[in-house]
């Protein structure tokens, strides 16, 4: 008995070392445990602080982010209005080119019709002061027509010679037909009044016949000419003084044959 008691204490002897050093093994490897859960959670909450430092940044980087894509999108914006003005500016440069070009076609061509007014211009001054010369002589010549009808009037009264006046040349003056109003005659003018010519002047194709309204000839009378009996072609009257008259030829052909001291007679009406 005494055997197996003292068996059993040293078997429950041995158990309790066993107990304890497995209880001292297993408190061991808490302390260990622990300690490592200690550093783990140490560098948990440093790693979360880090997280938060980087969710932090990031939040920082996502708003400047947001800001550059806002920023991105007002540049965007107005590189697209200055692009749209860039082509408006381009537009308005061609259409003010074309403007510009088509104005200066036009300055010249008015720079080309102003030289051709001016040519104008300068020719008709000439031509005129050249007509204000002819006028101014044919003025003159006219009256030194005047001047010499009334000396052959006078010498008319004076004479009633039969010969042509001699010594009288006419200007080479056109005597203008005038508007005489028909006198109203008591007498009927009889058919074959007859004088002659005293002038003729065939650049300007009339002659001067010594017969005027003391003859009752009135102007719109046609005389009949005769070279001696020869009957060459008819004038007719365009202006009468006292005592000769103006007769224009009536055909063309007469220019040639009429000569001064040719008879001239009145035909009936």
């Amino acid at each position: 008995m005494a055997g197996a008691n003292k068996s059993s204490i040293i078997i429950l002897i041995v158990i309790i070392l066993i107990s304890l050093s497995l209880a001292g093994a297993g408190f061991y490897l808490f302390q260990k445990e622990h300690a490592v859960n200690v550093t783990l959670n140490g560098d948990l909450e440093d790693l979360n602080g880090k997280v938060k430092i980087l969710e932090a940044k990031l939040g920082e980087l996502k708003n400047k982010v947001t800001l550059l894509e806002s920023d991105l999108k007002g540049a965007q914006a107005q590189a697209s209005a200055l692009n749209d003005q860039l082509d408006k500016e381009k537009t308005d440069k061609k259409e003010k080119i074309a403007e510009m070009e088509g104005l200066k076609s036009d300055l010249e061509k008015q720079n080309e019709l102003r030289s051709k007014l001016d040519n104008q211009l300068s020719k008709a001054q000439n031509n005129i002061l050249k007509m204000q010369s002819q006028l101014n002589e044919l003025q003159n010549k006219k009256t030194e027509l005047e001047t010499k009808i009334k000396e052959l009037e006078i010498q008319v009264k004076q004479s009633r010679s039969q010969k042509p006046a001699e010594g009288v040349e006419l200007g080479k003056i056109v005597v203008s037909p005038e508007a005489a109003a028909q006198k109203e005659r008591t007498k009927t003018q009889a058919p074959g009044v007859e004088g002659k010519v005293l002038v003729v002047n065939k650049d300007y194709n009339f002659a001067v016949i010594n017969l005027g309204t003391k003859d009752d000839v009135e102007i719109g009378n046609i005389f009949s000419v005769y070279n001696g009996n020869k009957y060459i072609g008819a004038i007719k009257v365009d202006r009468v003084h006292d005592s000769m008259s103006a007769a224009s030829f009536v055909s063309t052909d007469i220019k040639d044959k009429i000569k001064e001291g040719d008879r001239v007679v009145l035909k009936a009406k």
